[in-house]
């Protein structure tokens, strides 16, 4: 393998790289320069078509970098909501008197490290990656610095941040002493028998470290804080790309690095499950700010994406892909609603404040509306899908009590969709909203019609894509 070679196969990155110090440096001297903004998204987007291109397959950097059709799929989307959540933040900072260059720069450095997540082909990619991203989230949660609530989501996002990668870290570094070696090749190799005692235990923390990256319970903790106190176009981003990226991370790791130990992973994995969707729909129920709900919401559908995992087959794979992509395209849409909205110059945050938002924001009213139901799973919206996918593959690979607990905890959760749709529609107004920016409108309502009807459509050419990025990670 030639470094020409390896730098082909890492070209999106170099992209991401390239563009994020460009713009850091151009920046520094033009801090106001509204450009930024719009090369950084262009930048992201071209990343995307680079990955999204006919290109050199395989592995590179000594088996560090590995460049897979599952790859690919995850990468063309990460960089794409990357993209999204650029003009989405610009436009919100400058409604505040914010001027940050800084918001776009972090945006790039974040899909680097996403991206590097999604290739990661040993444990010290994986690290660097998870870093790398993980890094930029704790700089953007506090990026509004005159907020004392986004400086107290940074903080408690850090802090939590260090524990969890020391829980990767001592992980990775059990997994390396008992299987020697980093490559994940090299460590199917070496439990095609099943996992010994040092190994398990080393695949424990690792899954602990990801689990926390995902918001997974009970690694769940910094959600809703974080959730509550960052800028609402941060919140959009959190929800979406770094989801997608460490999930992605989840499934290679267990697929390429440990498949002779699938029924001993398979149980953490539905424990976790589990706990997700339960501590998401019942906790859920108390909530009254709307991004608090979404925390308790993304934990219970990381927990839906972690069931069709947890199934240990390579439809499984699939259903989990699927479910994240239709999940991201949702989380997004909504959050550029609530991006959308304020009154008096005040953000629109409870459930409160949507009273009456169909008289007032009619077209905003039926985004939120259409991302409410598709979470909720009603049919024929793209969260129907999502689950449908998912509740087959576990269904399939012999997890059916976890699939019906699965289905009572999306029925628990049903009730806090409805009950925002109640108060949208219903109750009187609680007094006329400010005129929403352009860019965040259009978002919301654009994202509203991919998740119906635009969906129906979709999924005929997102299933087969699907399939073909999940064989390629080799489960089943």
């Amino acid at each position: 393998m030639t470094f020409s070679l390896d730098f082909a196969l890492a070209a999106p990155e170099v992209i991401l790289a390239a563009a994020a110090l460009i713009l850091l440096v151009w920046g520094a001297f033009q801090p106001q320069a509204g450009a930024i903004f719009t090369l950084a998204a262009i930048g992201a987007l071209v990343a995307a078509g680079v990955a999204a291109a006919t290109g050199p397959l395989g592995r590179g950097f000594a088996g560090g970098l590995i460049a897979d059709q599952a790859s690919v799929f995850a990468k063309v989307a990460i960089y794409a909501a990357s993209a999204i959540c650029i003009p989405l933040g610009q436009r919100w900072f400058e409604r505040r008197g914010v001027h940050n260059f800084e918001f776009p720069v972090l945006i790039l450095l974040a899909a680097l490290g996403m991206g590097m997540m999604v290739s990661a082909g040993d444990l010290i990619s994986l690290y660097v990656g998870v870093e790398l991203h993980s890094l930029a989230l704790y700089v953007l949660a506090a990026m509004h610095r005159d907020n004392a609530r986004a400086s107290e989501a940074g903080l408690k996002y850090f802090v939590l941040g260090a524990l969890s990668s020391g829980l990767l870290l001592y992980g990775a570094s059990l997994i390396y002493g008992f299987a020697g070696s980093t490559v994940f090749s090299d460590i199917a190799v070496a439990v095609q028998s099943g996992a010994g005692t040092g190994v398990l235990f080393g695949l424990v923390f690792l899954m602990c470290g990801l689990g926390f990256k995902v918001s997974a319970a009970p690694f769940h903790m910094w959600t809703p804080d974080v959730y509550e106190g960052a800028p609402t176009p941060v919140v959009a981003f959190f929800a979406s790309a770094p989801k997608l990226a460490a999930m992605v991370l989840f499934a290679r790791a267990l697929a390429e690095g440990f498949p002779g130990a699938i029924a001993q992973w398979q149980q953490v994995l539905v424990a976790l499950a589990l706990m997700s969707v339960a501590v998401g729909a019942f906790a859920g129920l108390a909530q009254r700010n709307l991004k608090r709900l979404w925390a308790y919401s993304s934990i219970a559908n990381v927990g839906y994406a972690l069931l069709g995992l947890a199934s240990g087959t390579g439809e499984g794979v699939q259903a989990m892909l699927m479910f994240m992509i239709l999940y991201m395209i949702d989380v997004t849409g909504f959050f550029a609603c609530l991006a959308a909205l304020s009154r008096e110059g005040r953000d629109m945050e409870t459930i409160d404040d949507m009273a009456g938002l169909f008289r007032e924001r009619p077209g905003i009213a039926l985004a939120m509306s259409a991302f409410a139901l598709s979470a909720l799973g009603l049919p024929p919206f793209s969260g129907f899908w999502a689950k449908y996918y998912v509740f087959k593959a576990a269904i399939n690979g012999g997890l059916g009590l976890a699939a019906v607990i699965g289905l009572v905890g999306s029925v628990v959760a049903a009730f806090y969709y409805l009950r925002l749709l109640k108060v949208m529609w219903f109750d009187d107004t609680a007094g006329a909203t400010d005129k929403p920016p352009v860019e965040a409108k259009a978002i919301a309502i654009s994202l509203a019609l991919f998740s119906f009807p635009l969906v129906m459509g979709a999924l005929v050419v997102l299933d087969p894509l699907a399939k073909t990025a999940a064989a390629a990670l080799g489960l089943g």
